[in-house]
């Protein structure tokens, strides 16, 4: 079984949970014999053939353009960033997006519209639309998927598996041009990471691709139902896998940064996570006592406004920013942290509360979340219930005890959480395609 996969983002370069929710779920892949052919959005026309666990550390590079087989590739020699970095990752120029790519990659779709029935020929016109009439990020996505339409009949796969809506329009393309079956995973709909309508572009762009895949993927029931009431997706095709999580080391006991406990808030400082929840549950406990340490680690469009609304709180030096932390540095906080809270206003998962409570941190957690259907020694909260929030956090910092027994439950709870669940799911998944195909 040889799967195509393509994703915006893969460790070490990572924005959000995406990126380590296909890192974790390819290593198990790999363990159970599937092959994968990893795309990543590149200025080189290359791939990732992995075939062993190690590769997903090594990310070994070929051409997808069997011409360059003699091309020199970076030097293996060389750190994985910088190999990375020399084919075009994280930076992706505007000016990569020449016009003559634009242009093979527009009169790609207009064979494939012509050649689709109605419904579909409509919907990826509308893709079109909706990419040529965006920003920097809608021509990133169509390049990407220009480049792929130009060595889609030289690819091989039994199954191609794109993951959220910037690799949609490559994934429909590659689909109608290979003849392979399209598995569509949602990690998170431009409802939840708008925190409300969002941009009808991307509606147009997420409902084609989840039209045209034969399986969609939901990362919790939560977000299924989301795609069945908003994209009114077909519940039949519809499988829920849930996440699981990945940490490279573990430590036995707490590594304090601080002398007193500290509250975590890790992710992307923006709406859909709620990090102002965060800053007024912070002042409300605070008022009560002060010997405890908030930390909001990531970065954001809300991350200045946030900063300037903690300044206006006067809390000085009990909430602090820690800015953007590459991976070692989230597990250096992890390790240090008592208390993670995610008070997130939409979230169809959750990856890092699974991470913190390994790490021996209570969780508390928000109701509107895919994360709290797979957990139970944690703390469900409503996102808005600020004085719950703190009511609950000041109880665990009067008693120690209880912290430290909920945060051991917690523990060998998610430890029983393995990436091997669910690519076991998603093997059935590619299966059941490729035996109906």
């Amino acid at each position: 079984m040889k799967v195509l996969l393509l994703t915006w983002e893969f460790p070490p370069f990572i924005s959000g949970g995406m990126g380590m929710a296909c890192y974790g779920l390819i290593k198990a892949l790999l363990s159970m014999g599937v092959e994968v052919d990893l795309v990543l959005p590149t200025t080189e026309d290359v791939y990732f053939p992995l075939r062993s666990v190690g590769d997903t550390e090594t990310l070994p590079m070929d051409y997808l353009d069997p011409t360059q087989k003699n091309k020199p590739l970076p030097s293996r020699e060389l750190a994985l960033v910088e190999r990375l970095r020399l084919v075009g990752l994280p930076v992706f120029p505007d000016s990569y997006a020449t016009p003559a790519l634009r242009q093979g990659f527009d009169k790609t779709m207009e064979e494939v519209i012509r050649s689709l029935q109605r419904g579909l020929a409509r919907d990826l016109d509308s893709v079109r639309l909706s990419l040529e009439s965006g920003g920097e990020i809608f021509k990133k996505s169509q390049v990407f998927a220009g480049r792929l339409a130009q060595y889609a009949r030289r690819l091989q796969c039994d199954v191609i598996h794109v993951h959220d809506w910037l690799t949609y329009p490559a994934g429909i393309l590659l689909k109608v041009l290979m003849g392979r079956p399209l598995v569509a995973h949602m990690h998170a709909t431009e409802f939840d990471r708008a925190g409300g309508v969002g941009d009808e572009r991307i509606h147009h762009i997420e409902y084609a691709g989840l039209t045209a895949a034969d399986r969609v993927i939901a990362v919790s029931q939560y977000t299924a139902q989301m795609i069945i009431d908003r994209y009114r997706t077909d519940p039949g095709k519809i499988r829920v896998v849930h996440n699981a999580f990945s940490i490279s080391k573990m430590s036995e006991k707490k590594q304090r940064i601080f002398k007193e406990p500290l509250v975590l808030f890790l992710g992307r400082i923006t709406l859909q996570k709620g990090p102002d929840y965060f800053v007024e549950v912070a002042k409300r406990v605070l008022a009560h006592r002060s010997d405890v340490r908030f930390v909001v680690a990531g970065s954001g469009d809300m991350f200045s406004k946030i900063i300037k609304g903690t300044a206006a709180r006067r809390l000085k030096d009990r909430v602090l920013f820690t800015g953007f932390l590459n991976r070692d540095q989230v597990e250096e906080i992890l390790t240090s942290t008592d208390i993670f809270v995610l008070p997130s206003v939409s979230e169809p998962f959750g990856i890092v509360p699974l991470e913190a409570m390994a790490y021996g941190a209570v969780a508390i957690i928000s109701k509107q979340s895919g994360v709290s259907e797979v957990i139970h020694n944690a703390y469900r909260v409503d996102f808005w219930d600020i004085e719950k929030t703190a009511e609950i956090i000041l109880d665990l910092l009067k008693d120690p005890k209880k912290r430290k027994e909920m945060a051991r439950l917690g523990q060998e709870e998610v430890m029983k959480i393995e990436w091997d669940q669910a690519a076991k799911k998603m093997i059935q998944v590619y299966q059941q395609l490729t035996c109906s195909t």
